[in-house]
């Protein structure tokens, strides 16, 4: 199982990266480096990884904004991160852990003991069962392989960019995103987007599916924070 996986390990320290990539090569893993955030980036949007081992402190993008960067990603979003930062302060790992990484583990730390805890992410992220066509929340509908959606049975007419917006949010039930975060995950490919834009969608995706517009039982508004999908 391992032999295929294909792994990142992000440092600023050349010695750390020579030390995990030797042990994970030894292993049978296929390993890649990167010694900044932005190279790191840049290697993840182009090519394809299995996990990340991702420096907490690190020159330019830190590993705490690159971690939010790839969750907030569709493409990077359920891509496994484990921490690797010489912080070991509890705040640090509850901070690390709430945005999005997958395990975390300080400096310094065993070479054996940091090949076991990817390969427990790797099992963990392989039992995932897999998004199912049909996703349904109450009295909507959401196909994700058609981009089909209706409610109590009647179709709703949606635009490409309503559906990719409906979707990312119901995907998400509960999870707060501000316009900035919608913003990257939804438009990221188009240039001089006001973050209007997204209030203007919300409001053209609720008169769609909400009975009471101004009275949302789907996607919601926490005041001064951003959107979220809910079903009560």
């Amino acid at each position: 199982m391992e032999k295929s996986k294909h792994i990142l390990v992000v440092d600023d320290e050349a010695d750390i990266v020579d030390l995990v990539s030797y042990n994970l090569k030894k292993e049978g893993f296929s390993v890649d480096s990167a010694l900044n955030g932005e190279t790191a980036l840049g290697k993840i949007r182009k090519g394809k990884y299995d996990l990340v081992v991702l420096d907490l402190m690190l020159p330019g993008i830190q590993g705490m904004e690159l971690c939010r960067i790839l969750r907030n990603d569709p493409k990077t979003e359920t891509l496994p991160i484990i921490m690797l930062t010489a912080k070991g302060e509890e705040v640090d790992k509850i901070l690390g852990l709430e945005m999005g990484a997958d395990d975390y583990i300080a400096k310094p730390f065993s070479p054996r003991e940091l090949v076991a805890r990817i390969k427990a992410v790797l099992r963990r992220s392989m039992e995932k069962p897999p998004a199912e066509k049909i996703l349904k929340v109450g009295e909507l509908i959401i196909d994700r392989e058609k981009y089909i959606v209706s409610i109590k049975g009647k179709p709703v007419k949606l635009s490409a960019t309503e559906f990719k917006l409906l979707l990312f949010l119901a995907e998400r039930k509960g999870k707060v995103y501000n316009r900035n975060q919608l913003l990257d995950a939804i438009w990221r490919e188009e240039a001089f987007v006001e973050p209007r834009t997204v209030d203007v969608h919300i409001r053209r995706l609720r008169a769609q599916i909400e009975e009471d517009p101004a009275n949302p039982r789907y996607i919601k508004t926490m005041r001064g924070i951003g959107y979220f999908f809910d079903e009560k």
